[in-house]
Protein backbone atom coordinates (compact mmCIF):
# COMPACT_ATOMS: atom_id res chain seq x y z
CA UNK A 1 0.00 0.00 0.00
CA UNK A 2 1.20 3.44 -1.14
CA UNK A 3 1.41 6.06 1.61
CA UNK A 4 0.59 9.47 1.14
CA UNK A 5 1.47 11.77 -1.38
CA UNK A 6 2.24 14.46 0.51
CA UNK A 7 5.42 13.17 1.38
CA UNK A 8 8.70 13.56 -0.31
CA UNK A 9 10.04 10.79 -1.30
CA UNK A 10 13.52 9.24 -2.77
CA UNK A 11 15.37 6.61 -4.43
CA UNK A 12 17.94 5.43 -6.80
CA UNK A 13 16.97 5.92 -10.49
CA UNK A 14 20.29 3.98 -11.73
CA UNK A 15 21.21 0.32 -11.49
CA UNK A 16 22.13 -0.61 -7.96
CA UNK A 17 26.14 -1.66 -7.85
CA UNK A 18 29.36 0.05 -8.94
CA UNK A 19 29.50 2.44 -12.32
CA UNK A 20 30.51 5.63 -13.74
CA UNK A 21 27.68 7.29 -11.99
CA UNK A 22 24.82 6.70 -10.05
CA UNK A 23 21.30 9.13 -10.01
CA UNK A 24 19.34 9.81 -6.92
CA UNK A 25 15.65 10.82 -7.19
CA UNK A 26 13.89 12.84 -4.87
CA UNK A 27 10.59 14.10 -5.52
CA UNK A 28 7.98 15.73 -3.23
CA UNK A 29 7.18 19.12 -1.52
CA UNK A 30 10.14 19.33 0.50
CA UNK A 31 12.38 17.89 -2.38
CA UNK A 32 13.64 21.29 -3.17
CA UNK A 33 13.92 22.31 0.14
CA UNK A 34 15.82 19.55 1.71
CA UNK A 35 17.97 19.61 -1.53
CA UNK A 36 19.10 23.13 -0.78
CA UNK A 37 19.67 22.13 3.42
CA UNK A 38 21.85 19.56 2.16
CA UNK A 39 23.69 20.81 -1.41
CA UNK A 40 26.39 23.80 -1.30
CA UNK A 41 26.83 25.24 -4.90
CA UNK A 42 26.85 28.96 -6.07
CA UNK A 43 23.34 29.52 -5.33
CA UNK A 44 20.28 27.95 -3.74
CA UNK A 45 18.20 25.84 -5.99
CA UNK A 46 14.89 27.59 -5.01
CA UNK A 47 15.97 30.80 -6.90
CA UNK A 48 17.09 29.03 -10.56
CA UNK A 49 14.50 27.91 -13.05
CA UNK A 50 13.38 24.36 -13.63
CA UNK A 51 15.37 22.20 -16.39
CA UNK A 52 18.54 23.70 -14.87
CA UNK A 53 21.26 22.00 -13.61
CA UNK A 54 23.91 22.65 -11.03
CA UNK A 55 27.38 21.51 -9.87
CA UNK A 56 28.21 21.60 -6.05
CA UNK A 57 28.69 19.33 -3.01
CA UNK A 58 26.84 17.36 -0.43
CA UNK A 59 28.79 17.26 3.05
CA UNK A 60 27.85 14.50 5.65
CA UNK A 61 26.40 16.09 9.33
CA UNK A 62 29.92 16.52 10.71
CA UNK A 63 31.07 18.83 7.38
CA UNK A 64 32.92 15.64 5.99
CA UNK A 65 32.64 16.08 1.76
CA UNK A 66 30.77 13.21 0.68
CA UNK A 67 30.76 13.50 -3.03
CA UNK A 68 31.27 16.71 -5.86
CA UNK A 69 27.83 15.73 -7.85
CA UNK A 70 25.68 17.46 -10.39
CA UNK A 71 21.89 18.36 -9.55
CA UNK A 72 19.11 18.46 -12.12
CA UNK A 73 15.79 20.52 -11.14
CA UNK A 74 12.53 20.20 -12.19
CA UNK A 75 10.05 22.58 -10.95
CA UNK A 76 5.91 21.86 -10.62
CA UNK A 77 4.23 21.21 -13.02
CA UNK A 78 7.02 20.64 -15.36
CA UNK A 79 8.54 17.52 -13.68
CA UNK A 80 8.44 13.76 -14.49
CA UNK A 81 5.87 13.37 -11.27
CA UNK A 82 4.06 17.09 -11.99
CA UNK A 83 6.10 17.75 -8.78
CA UNK A 84 9.01 19.45 -7.35
CA UNK A 85 11.87 17.05 -8.25
CA UNK A 86 15.81 16.81 -7.76
CA UNK A 87 17.91 14.24 -9.48
CA UNK A 88 21.50 13.65 -8.33
CA UNK A 89 24.34 12.72 -10.07
CA UNK A 90 26.89 11.04 -8.34
CA UNK A 91 29.57 8.95 -8.96
CA UNK A 92 28.98 5.53 -8.96
CA UNK A 93 29.59 4.38 -5.48
CA UNK A 94 27.63 2.40 -3.72
CA UNK A 95 28.85 3.89 -0.12
CA UNK A 96 28.08 7.28 -1.79
CA UNK A 97 24.75 6.91 -2.73
CA UNK A 98 23.84 5.32 0.79
CA UNK A 99 25.74 8.03 2.33
CA UNK A 100 23.36 11.19 0.37
CA UNK A 101 20.32 9.19 0.82
CA UNK A 102 21.08 8.78 4.42
CA UNK A 103 21.32 12.58 4.78
CA UNK A 104 18.04 12.78 3.03
CA UNK A 105 16.13 10.53 5.12
CA UNK A 106 17.63 12.10 8.22
CA UNK A 107 15.35 15.35 6.67
CA UNK A 108 11.91 14.36 6.52
CA UNK A 109 12.36 12.33 3.31
CA UNK A 110 11.18 8.34 3.05
CA UNK A 111 12.40 5.62 0.38
CA UNK A 112 10.51 5.42 -2.38
CA UNK A 113 8.03 2.47 -2.80
CA UNK A 114 8.62 0.55 -6.29
CA UNK A 115 6.78 2.59 -9.60
CA UNK A 116 5.87 5.41 -6.64
CA UNK A 117 7.35 8.19 -9.02
CA UNK A 118 5.35 6.83 -12.28
CA UNK A 119 2.17 6.42 -9.96
CA UNK A 120 2.45 9.85 -8.99
CA UNK A 121 3.19 11.10 -12.67
CA UNK A 122 -0.25 9.10 -13.07
CA UNK A 123 -2.63 10.16 -10.03
CA UNK A 124 -1.17 13.74 -11.61
CA UNK A 125 -2.09 13.45 -15.05
CA UNK A 126 1.04 13.69 -16.49
CA UNK A 127 0.53 10.51 -18.60
CA UNK A 128 -2.62 7.88 -18.36
CA UNK A 129 -2.72 4.30 -16.71
CA UNK A 130 -1.73 2.97 -20.61
CA UNK A 131 0.82 5.31 -20.79
CA UNK A 132 2.36 4.10 -17.12
CA UNK A 133 2.52 0.36 -17.73
CA UNK A 134 3.99 1.13 -20.91
CA UNK A 135 6.79 2.80 -18.75
CA UNK A 136 7.60 -0.71 -17.44
CA UNK A 137 7.50 -2.02 -21.01
CA UNK A 138 10.37 0.54 -22.43
CA UNK A 139 12.49 -0.21 -19.57
CA UNK A 140 12.02 -3.80 -20.15
CA UNK A 141 12.13 -4.05 -23.96
CA UNK A 142 15.12 -6.04 -25.35
CA UNK A 143 14.63 -5.86 -29.17
CA UNK A 144 13.59 -3.55 -31.45
CA UNK A 145 9.65 -4.58 -31.61
CA UNK A 146 9.33 -4.78 -27.93
CA UNK A 147 10.76 -1.50 -27.53
CA UNK A 148 8.98 0.08 -30.89
CA UNK A 149 5.58 -1.16 -29.25
CA UNK A 150 5.89 0.24 -26.18
CA UNK A 151 7.22 3.78 -27.08
CA UNK A 152 4.24 3.36 -29.27
CA UNK A 153 1.77 3.18 -26.08
CA UNK A 154 3.90 5.56 -23.93
CA UNK A 155 3.31 8.19 -26.48
CA UNK A 156 -0.52 7.35 -26.57
CA UNK A 157 -1.27 5.54 -29.36
CA UNK A 158 -3.71 3.08 -27.49
CA UNK A 159 -4.93 5.21 -25.33
CA UNK A 160 -5.84 7.75 -27.81
CA UNK A 161 -7.46 5.33 -29.62
CA UNK A 162 -9.55 4.05 -26.42
CA UNK A 163 -10.39 7.66 -25.63
CA UNK A 164 -11.99 7.94 -29.14
CA UNK A 165 -14.10 4.76 -28.84
CA UNK A 166 -15.08 5.82 -25.21
CA UNK A 167 -16.50 9.54 -26.68
CA UNK A 168 -18.57 7.68 -28.84
CA UNK A 169 -20.37 5.77 -25.88
CA UNK A 170 -20.54 9.16 -23.92
CA UNK A 171 -22.25 10.93 -26.56
CA UNK A 172 -24.76 8.21 -27.32
CA UNK A 173 -25.78 6.78 -23.82
CA UNK A 174 -26.11 10.36 -23.19
CA UNK A 175 -28.59 11.15 -25.47
CA UNK A 176 -30.47 7.90 -24.86
CA UNK A 177 -30.80 9.51 -20.95
CA UNK A 178 -31.36 12.29 -21.94
CA UNK A 179 -34.63 10.84 -24.25
CA UNK A 180 -35.64 9.24 -20.27
CA UNK A 181 -35.96 12.40 -18.82
CA UNK A 182 -37.93 13.77 -21.46
CA UNK A 183 -40.28 10.68 -21.89
CA UNK A 184 -43.30 12.11 -21.19
CA UNK A 185 -43.07 14.26 -24.26
CA UNK A 186 -42.12 11.44 -26.27
CA UNK A 187 -39.05 13.34 -28.29
CA UNK A 188 -36.42 11.28 -29.69
CA UNK A 189 -32.98 12.49 -29.63
CA UNK A 190 -31.37 9.91 -31.41
CA UNK A 191 -32.65 6.76 -33.02
CA UNK A 192 -32.64 3.59 -32.46
CA UNK A 193 -30.93 2.51 -35.78
CA UNK A 194 -28.66 5.40 -35.26
CA UNK A 195 -27.53 3.85 -32.10
CA UNK A 196 -27.07 0.65 -33.56
CA UNK A 197 -25.02 1.64 -36.22
CA UNK A 198 -22.70 3.70 -33.79
CA UNK A 199 -22.32 0.26 -31.83
CA UNK A 200 -21.59 -2.02 -34.68
CA UNK A 201 -18.76 0.40 -35.41
CA UNK A 202 -17.44 0.31 -32.09
CA UNK A 203 -17.66 -3.34 -31.87
CA UNK A 204 -15.56 -3.83 -35.15
CA UNK A 205 -13.03 -0.78 -33.71
CA UNK A 206 -12.48 -3.33 -30.49
CA UNK A 207 -12.34 -6.34 -32.48
CA UNK A 208 -9.37 -5.43 -34.64
CA UNK A 209 -7.81 -4.31 -31.04
CA UNK A 210 -8.50 -7.66 -30.09
CA UNK A 211 -7.16 -9.46 -32.84
CA UNK A 212 -3.81 -8.11 -32.57
CA UNK A 213 -3.29 -9.01 -29.07
CA UNK A 214 -1.50 -12.00 -29.95
CA UNK A 215 1.19 -10.37 -32.11
CA UNK A 216 1.53 -7.85 -29.00
CA UNK A 217 2.00 -10.60 -26.77
CA UNK A 218 4.72 -11.80 -28.72
CA UNK A 219 6.20 -8.36 -29.47
CA UNK A 220 6.31 -7.50 -26.20
CA UNK A 221 7.64 -10.62 -24.62
CA UNK A 222 8.78 -12.79 -27.29
CA UNK A 223 8.12 -16.14 -28.79
CA UNK A 224 8.67 -19.17 -27.19
CA UNK A 225 10.03 -21.86 -29.54
CA UNK A 226 10.31 -25.72 -28.86
CA UNK A 227 13.14 -27.75 -31.40
CA UNK A 228 11.74 -31.06 -31.31
CA UNK A 229 12.72 -34.30 -32.96
CA UNK A 230 14.26 -38.03 -32.27
CA UNK A 231 17.60 -38.54 -31.01
CA UNK A 232 20.62 -37.66 -32.55
CA UNK A 233 18.57 -35.50 -35.26
CA UNK A 234 21.13 -32.16 -34.87
CA UNK A 235 19.13 -30.33 -32.24
CA UNK A 236 21.61 -29.54 -30.25
CA UNK A 237 23.71 -28.53 -33.52
CA UNK A 238 21.10 -26.54 -34.72
CA UNK A 239 21.05 -24.57 -31.36
CA UNK A 240 24.38 -24.08 -31.63
CA UNK A 241 24.26 -22.60 -35.18
CA UNK A 242 21.64 -20.26 -33.81
CA UNK A 243 23.14 -18.71 -30.92
CA UNK A 244 26.80 -18.98 -32.78
CA UNK A 245 28.38 -21.08 -29.74
CA UNK A 246 28.25 -24.09 -28.33
CA UNK A 247 26.02 -23.63 -25.97
CA UNK A 248 24.70 -27.59 -26.56
CA UNK A 249 26.69 -30.49 -26.03
CA UNK A 250 26.56 -32.29 -29.40
CA UNK A 251 27.81 -36.00 -29.72
CA UNK A 252 26.32 -39.42 -31.87
CA UNK A 253 25.28 -40.57 -28.55
CA UNK A 254 21.46 -40.59 -28.73
CA UNK A 255 20.00 -39.32 -25.57
CA UNK A 256 22.52 -36.66 -24.76
CA UNK A 257 20.40 -33.82 -23.93
CA UNK A 258 18.81 -34.72 -20.65
CA UNK A 259 17.06 -31.77 -19.74
CA UNK A 260 15.35 -28.33 -21.22
CA UNK A 261 17.82 -25.62 -22.41
CA UNK A 262 16.95 -22.67 -23.18
CA UNK A 263 18.82 -19.34 -24.74
CA UNK A 264 17.48 -16.17 -26.25
CA UNK A 265 18.01 -15.23 -29.87
CA UNK A 266 16.80 -11.69 -31.70
CA UNK A 267 15.66 -12.48 -35.46
CA UNK A 268 14.61 -9.29 -37.60
CA UNK A 269 13.67 -7.76 -33.92
CA UNK A 270 12.00 -10.02 -32.12
CA UNK A 271 13.37 -12.04 -29.65
CA UNK A 272 13.08 -15.76 -30.02
CA UNK A 273 13.42 -18.21 -26.75
CA UNK A 274 14.66 -21.44 -27.98
CA UNK A 275 14.12 -24.75 -26.12
CA UNK A 276 16.71 -27.58 -26.86
CA UNK A 277 14.42 -30.50 -25.84
CA UNK A 278 15.26 -34.04 -24.93
CA UNK A 279 14.65 -36.01 -27.69
CA UNK A 280 11.01 -37.86 -27.42
CA UNK A 281 11.02 -41.71 -27.15
CA UNK A 282 10.32 -44.52 -25.33
CA UNK A 283 13.34 -44.95 -22.40
CA UNK A 284 13.96 -47.02 -19.32
CA UNK A 285 16.64 -44.67 -17.91
CA UNK A 286 14.80 -42.53 -15.15
CA UNK A 287 16.66 -39.06 -15.90
CA UNK A 288 15.91 -39.51 -19.76
CA UNK A 289 12.38 -39.76 -19.04
CA UNK A 290 12.19 -36.99 -17.07
CA UNK A 291 13.61 -35.16 -19.54
CA UNK A 292 11.04 -36.33 -21.89
CA UNK A 293 8.14 -35.30 -20.13
CA UNK A 294 9.47 -31.83 -19.75
CA UNK A 295 10.03 -31.92 -23.26
CA UNK A 296 6.34 -32.54 -23.98
CA UNK A 297 5.15 -29.83 -21.36
CA UNK A 298 7.40 -27.16 -23.36
CA UNK A 299 5.90 -28.52 -26.32
CA UNK A 300 2.37 -27.41 -24.96
CA UNK A 301 3.32 -24.30 -24.19
CA UNK A 302 5.72 -23.46 -27.20
CA UNK A 303 4.08 -20.80 -29.67
CA UNK A 304 6.60 -22.71 -32.85
CA UNK A 305 7.70 -25.63 -32.66
CA UNK A 306 10.78 -26.95 -35.23
CA UNK A 307 10.14 -30.89 -35.56
CA UNK A 308 13.23 -31.57 -36.82
CA UNK A 309 14.25 -34.74 -39.28
CA UNK A 310 17.43 -35.81 -40.94
CA UNK A 311 17.90 -37.18 -44.32
CA UNK A 312 19.46 -40.30 -42.99
CA UNK A 313 16.53 -41.82 -40.86
CA UNK A 314 13.93 -39.88 -42.56
CA UNK A 315 10.49 -38.36 -41.59
CA UNK A 316 9.18 -39.61 -38.73
CA UNK A 317 5.33 -39.69 -39.01
CA UNK A 318 5.14 -41.36 -36.01
CA UNK A 319 6.63 -38.40 -34.03
CA UNK A 320 4.44 -35.96 -36.00
CA UNK A 321 1.14 -37.38 -34.91
CA UNK A 322 2.41 -37.83 -31.36
CA UNK A 323 3.20 -33.55 -31.56
CA UNK A 324 -0.16 -33.27 -33.35
CA UNK A 325 -1.57 -34.70 -30.39
CA UNK A 326 0.40 -31.95 -27.78
CA UNK A 327 0.36 -28.46 -29.95
CA UNK A 328 -1.72 -27.47 -32.91
CA UNK A 329 -0.28 -28.74 -36.16
CA UNK A 330 -0.45 -25.10 -37.43
CA UNK A 331 2.11 -24.40 -34.87
CA UNK A 332 4.82 -27.18 -36.29
CA UNK A 333 7.63 -26.15 -38.45
CA UNK A 334 8.39 -29.18 -40.50
CA UNK A 335 12.88 -28.99 -41.00
CA UNK A 336 15.29 -31.56 -42.61
CA UNK A 337 18.72 -31.44 -41.22
CA UNK A 338 21.73 -32.67 -42.88
CA UNK A 339 20.86 -31.85 -46.17
CA UNK A 340 25.28 -31.28 -46.41
CA UNK A 341 25.36 -35.43 -45.69
CA UNK A 342 22.84 -36.22 -49.27
CA UNK A 343 20.26 -34.48 -51.17
CA UNK A 344 17.16 -34.86 -49.55
CA UNK A 345 14.06 -36.69 -50.69
CA UNK A 346 10.65 -35.69 -50.96
CA UNK A 347 9.49 -35.49 -47.70
CA UNK A 348 7.46 -32.35 -47.79
CA UNK A 349 8.81 -30.83 -45.32
CA UNK A 350 8.70 -27.18 -45.33
CA UNK A 351 12.73 -26.45 -45.29
CA UNK A 352 15.74 -28.32 -45.82
CA UNK A 353 18.83 -27.38 -43.91
CA UNK A 354 22.43 -27.76 -42.05
CA UNK A 355 22.75 -27.36 -39.16
CA UNK A 356 26.64 -28.08 -40.13
CA UNK A 357 27.05 -25.93 -43.01
CA UNK A 358 24.14 -22.91 -42.30
CA UNK A 359 22.72 -23.72 -45.62
CA UNK A 360 19.02 -23.52 -45.75
CA UNK A 361 19.49 -21.39 -42.43
CA UNK A 362 18.00 -18.18 -44.03
CA UNK A 363 14.92 -19.66 -45.02
CA UNK A 364 14.54 -21.52 -41.72
CA UNK A 365 14.35 -17.71 -40.17
CA UNK A 366 11.84 -16.00 -42.18
CA UNK A 367 9.61 -19.34 -42.09
CA UNK A 368 10.06 -18.82 -38.53
CA UNK A 369 9.04 -15.30 -38.01
CA UNK A 370 6.31 -15.89 -40.39
CA UNK A 371 5.01 -18.89 -38.57
CA UNK A 372 5.02 -16.51 -35.34
CA UNK A 373 4.17 -13.74 -36.36
CA UNK A 374 1.65 -14.49 -39.39
CA UNK A 375 1.77 -10.61 -40.70
CA UNK A 376 4.54 -7.94 -41.74
CA UNK A 377 1.63 -5.44 -41.66
CA UNK A 378 2.70 -4.01 -37.84
CA UNK A 379 4.53 -0.31 -38.39
CA UNK A 380 5.06 2.41 -36.21
CA UNK A 381 1.46 4.09 -36.76
CA UNK A 382 -0.16 1.11 -35.77
CA UNK A 383 -2.24 0.43 -32.69
CA UNK A 384 -1.54 -3.05 -30.86
CA UNK A 385 -2.88 -4.65 -27.54
CA UNK A 386 0.04 -6.23 -25.80
CA UNK A 387 -1.07 -6.10 -22.39
CA UNK A 388 -3.43 -8.93 -21.31
CA UNK A 389 -5.11 -6.11 -18.66
CA UNK A 390 -6.16 -3.98 -21.48
CA UNK A 391 -7.47 -6.91 -23.69
CA UNK A 392 -9.89 -7.86 -20.92
CA UNK A 393 -11.50 -4.96 -20.86
CA UNK A 394 -11.67 -4.27 -24.20
CA UNK A 395 -13.26 -7.78 -23.92
CA UNK A 396 -15.41 -6.92 -21.47
CA UNK A 397 -16.80 -3.88 -23.16
CA UNK A 398 -17.34 -5.63 -26.48
CA UNK A 399 -19.93 -7.89 -24.32
CA UNK A 400 -21.70 -4.88 -22.61
CA UNK A 401 -22.25 -3.47 -26.07
CA UNK A 402 -23.17 -7.07 -27.53
CA UNK A 403 -25.19 -6.70 -24.70
CA UNK A 404 -27.03 -3.56 -25.85
CA UNK A 405 -27.59 -4.60 -28.97
CA UNK A 406 -29.39 -7.38 -27.79
CA UNK A 407 -31.58 -4.97 -26.04
CA UNK A 408 -32.30 -2.89 -29.09
CA UNK A 409 -33.26 -6.20 -30.83
CA UNK A 410 -35.57 -7.00 -27.90
CA UNK A 411 -36.97 -3.84 -28.20
CA UNK A 412 -36.15 -2.88 -24.68
CA UNK A 413 -36.49 1.02 -23.60
CA UNK A 414 -33.28 3.00 -23.71
CA UNK A 415 -33.18 2.81 -19.93
CA UNK A 416 -31.84 -0.71 -20.68
CA UNK A 417 -29.27 -0.38 -23.59
CA UNK A 418 -27.71 3.08 -21.68
CA UNK A 419 -26.94 0.65 -18.66
CA UNK A 420 -25.25 -1.34 -21.34
CA UNK A 421 -22.84 1.61 -22.86
CA UNK A 422 -22.02 2.87 -19.56
CA UNK A 423 -20.46 -0.21 -18.73
CA UNK A 424 -18.92 -0.70 -21.68
CA UNK A 425 -17.87 2.78 -21.55
CA UNK A 426 -16.33 2.11 -18.09
CA UNK A 427 -14.58 -0.99 -18.91
CA UNK A 428 -12.66 1.07 -21.88
CA UNK A 429 -11.95 3.71 -19.21
CA UNK A 430 -10.19 0.99 -16.77
CA UNK A 431 -7.38 0.55 -19.33
CA UNK A 432 -6.67 4.65 -19.53
CA UNK A 433 -7.08 4.95 -15.56
CA UNK A 434 -9.94 6.65 -15.58
CA UNK A 435 -11.86 4.36 -13.73
CA UNK A 436 -9.96 2.34 -11.11
CA UNK A 437 -9.51 1.35 -7.99
CA UNK A 438 -6.47 1.27 -5.37
CA UNK A 439 -5.56 -2.10 -5.60
CA UNK A 440 -5.46 -2.36 -9.50
CA UNK A 441 -3.13 0.86 -8.95
CA UNK A 442 -0.93 -1.31 -6.55
CA UNK A 443 -0.88 -4.16 -8.37
CA UNK A 444 0.41 -2.39 -11.42
CA UNK A 445 3.16 -0.41 -9.67
CA UNK A 446 4.34 -2.73 -7.40
CA UNK A 447 5.66 -4.54 -10.28
CA UNK A 448 7.71 -1.71 -11.24
CA UNK A 449 11.49 -1.45 -10.04
CA UNK A 450 12.30 1.26 -7.24
CA UNK A 451 13.60 4.70 -8.63
CA UNK A 452 10.47 4.13 -11.21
Amino acid sequence: MFVSDEDTIIALATPAGIGAISVIRISGPKSISVADKLFQGKSSLSENLSHTIHYGKIFDEEKNLIDDVLVSLFKTPHSYTGEDSVEISTHGSPYVVEKIIGRFLENDVRLAEPGEFTKRAFLNGRIDLAQAEAVADVINSRTEASLRGARNQLDGILSAKVESLRESLIYISSMLELELDFVEEDIEFVSTSQVQKKINEIVYEIEKLLSTYSFGRIIRDGVNVALVGKPNVGKSSLLNYLLKEKRAIVSDIPGTTRDIIREEVTISGILFRLYDTAGIRQTEDEIEMEGVLRSKETIRQADVVIFLNDVATGFSETLFKQLAELTDDSKILKVMNKIDISPPHDYNCDVNISAKTGEGIDELFSLLKEKAISSDSYTEKNTIVSNLRHFDALAKAKNFLNSASQSIDQKLSGEFIAVDLRNAESSLGEIIGIITTEDILNNIFSKFCIGK
